[in-house]
């Protein structure tokens, strides 16, 4: 769990560094901006600069990993009570999160079930709310209705146009 702490801090100039190499590599190769232009060399400066911070954030994660895993927490134990507090409030913030998440699926969830609710087993079309039979066709809408083939009487999934079983056409 620490370790995500460190590893998190160590990430921070990552992405930056990299969208910005990427752009001043593309720049250079396209030959759009002379190399001695003074922006090139400005947005080079600012790329060594940030690959720099971010090896410098990764050594001191290493560094607060393996002081804070080992005995050597003892000597920081202001350090330490503030790396469980902080742990303890990532747990909580992501137990907020997991929840929101939850919350979420099961609000697409309703949604989806109110839309299969008022979509018409028959043909298919999705009707409006607080409708009980399908505008398009007349089928009772809100029910499971099954769909039986005229022709061989096999079940077939409700809105399908052709029988599974024998080809036929299902009624409408």
């Amino acid at each position: 769990m620490g370790n995500d702490l460190f590893e998190g801090l160590g990430g921070l100039g990552g992405g930056l560094g990299g969208a910005l190499g990427g752009l001043v590599g593309g720049l250079a190769k396209s030959g759009l901006v002379p190399q001695d232009d003074p922006a090139f060399k400005l947005l080079n400066a600012q790329q060594e600069l940030t690959g720099l911070q971010k090896q410098e954030s990764e050594l001191l994660a290493e560094v607060g990993r393996k002081v804070m895993g080992s005995a050597g927490a003892a000597d920081y134990p202001q350090e330490a009570d503030k790396l469980k507090l902080i742990r303890s409030n990532i747990i909580s913030a992501q137990q907020t999160v997991d929840a929101m998440q939850s919350e979420q699926k099961a609000k697409e969830e309703a949604e989806k079930q109110a839309v299969n609710a008022r979509t018409c087993p028959s043909c298919g079309h999705e009707n409006p709310e607080g409708v009980n039979f399908c505008q398009e066709c007349g089928t009772k809408l809100g029910g499971t209705a099954k769909a039986f083939c005229p022709s061989c009487g096999a079940e077939n999934a409700p809105g399908t146009r052709f029988c599974g079983s024998c080809g036929a056409r299902m009624g409408e």
